[in-house]
């Protein structure tokens, strides 16, 4: 065993203190109350780096929320890898789900339960404690280590595109590390190599100008809420197509050796639908369940509102209406022309007796990325020797908008390691992290370092 790895299993107990001090503060970035807890995230994790005796750790201001690099570079003639994270996280609610306090971290069967555990300050951390074991240990750091972690991941990221095209020169780089996606299975290790893009977007139906009695007005004067429903259902037709003219012009079709590629991944139906308590899986006509959660664009509705919701009954006719739906998006679909489409066509199955408005509230281009890149080859060698498992390389459902911006800006792949699972709960109540992969996670990451040199010749 390395020095490194040796270090890693004698301090495992004090990084999970620390990860469980960060996981205590709120630092959700939707909600402009917590902006200060946001910030207090921001300087815990300063506070580690510099802990590092890094040559520079600084924290950037942005008109959002701030940004923290760091970089340790003293070889002139060695890999350079970015490292992304991003240590704000989604609102806890409904708080009455949670089998324990989203903010107050507890360990039930080798898990940690706390909002932003899998998503993204438990993974993102294992690499600032990996740089730790190289640091403190005594070993070298064969590469060059830069750090760029932000606090508005879960808002689409406004401050940091501008931020890397500001500072690309700060930015450089050979790849970027980013570890913000889910292994394919337990104690099944997996590089993600391709993520759909998004758009997200808001409807709002407004009726009359104030809520009416549903006695007095009902059957008179239309219904936001109801023609809102209507909308909605038109969106896709009975087999899941998305009926949004012009929607698929531009996806790229799966070829046979992507559908060939796909089954050869393990997967159980009977336990997929048995883990979501359901009795049959959906989606559109012709594809894979993998297929469609991963390589196929996709249109839900995220929330729906409008009227009385409370205890008890209301006779009321409400004024408006509101829905947020997200389009998953594959290569070659563009996020703003999808979101113009869906806007046009939204207007279009509108009656004239409400008023529609569509916002748009952030997007992300899709991205796959090159399965001959070195980067990625060292990334599964360092998962195969940690976990002693054959790694898989798989498509994933989700969105981390910023991997196109960092090859479109920057010019370089990105490397989707992930320790979590697509059972961690993220985004819902009870999100969790296996310590165990916590643990292998901070192994892998100064494995992947310790070895990329060796890639790269």
């Amino acid at each position: 065993m390395s020095k490194t790895q040796d270090y890693i299993d004698q301090h495992i107990d004090r990084f999970l203190t620390e990860l469980f001090e960060l996981l205590r503060i709120p630092s959700i970035s939707t909600d402009s109350d917590k902006k200060g807890e946001v910030e207090k995230a921001a300087h815990y994790l300063i506070n580690q780096l510099e802990d590092l005796e890094l040559d520079t750790v600084k924290k950037f201001e942005t008109a959002g929320n701030p940004i923290v690099y760091a970089e340790y570079c003293p070889h002139e003639d060695k890999p350079t890898v970015l490292i992304y994270g991003h240590y704000d996280v989604q609102p806890s609610d409904p708080d009455e789900l949670w089998n324990s306090p989203a903010f107050e971290p507890t360990v039930r069967d080798g898990n940690i339960y706390a909002r932003g555990s899998s998503d993204d300050k438990g993974q993102s951390y294992t690499h600032i404690k990996a740089v730790e074991a190289f640091r403190k240990s005594g070993t070298e750091l064969p590469v060059n280590v830069k750090f760029i972690l932000e606090g508005e991941e879960e808002i689409g990221s406004p401050s940091l595109i501008p931020f890397i095209e500001e500072h690309k020169d700060l930015l450089s780089c050979d790849m970027v590390l980013i570890s913000d996606t889910a292994m394919f299975a337990e104690d099944q290790p997996s590089i993600t190599y391709g993520l759909r893009g998004l758009a997200y977007m808001e409807v709002e139906v407004v009726g009359p100008n104030r809520d009416l009695h549903s006695g007095v007005y009902g059957g008179a004067v239309e219904n936001p809420v109801n023609v809102l429903c209507e909308i909605i259902a038109k969106l896709k037709d009975e087999n899941g197509v998305i009926q949004i003219p012009g929607f698929y012009d531009k996806v790229i079709a799966l070829t046979k050796a992507d559908r060939d590629a796909y089954k050869q991944l393990p997967f159980d139906e009977e336990e997929y639908k048995k883990s979501l308590d359901i009795k049959a899986v959906h989606g559109e006509k012709g594809y894979s369940i993998l297929e469609r959660a991963s390589a196929r664009p996709t249109l839900d509705v995220n929330g729906i509102w409008g009227g009385y919701t409370k205890e008890g009954a209301k006779t009321v006719l409400p004024s408006k209406a509101n829905a947020k739906i997200s389009m998953r998006l594959v290569p070659d679909q563009d996020p703003k022309d999808i979101a113009e489409i869906f806007t046009k066509h939204i207007q279009s199955l509108a009656p004239d007796t409400v008023t529609v408005k569509v916002s748009e509230h952030h997007g992300g281009q899709p991205s796959v990325t090159d399965l001959d890149f070195y980067g990625l080859k060292a990334g599964a060698q360092a998962f195969e020797d940690i976990y002693n498992k054959e790694v898989l390389f798989s498509r994933e459902g989700g969105s981390i908008p910023i991997v196109s911006d960092f090859k479109r800006v920057l010019g370089v792949e990105s490397i989707l390691m992930g320790f979590g699972l697509t059972s961690d709960a993220i985004h819902s109540p009870n999100e969790k992290f296996a310590i165990k992969d916590f643990h292998r996670g901070i192994k892998t990451s100064a494995r992947f370092l310790e070895i990329l040199p060796e890639y790269a010749e």
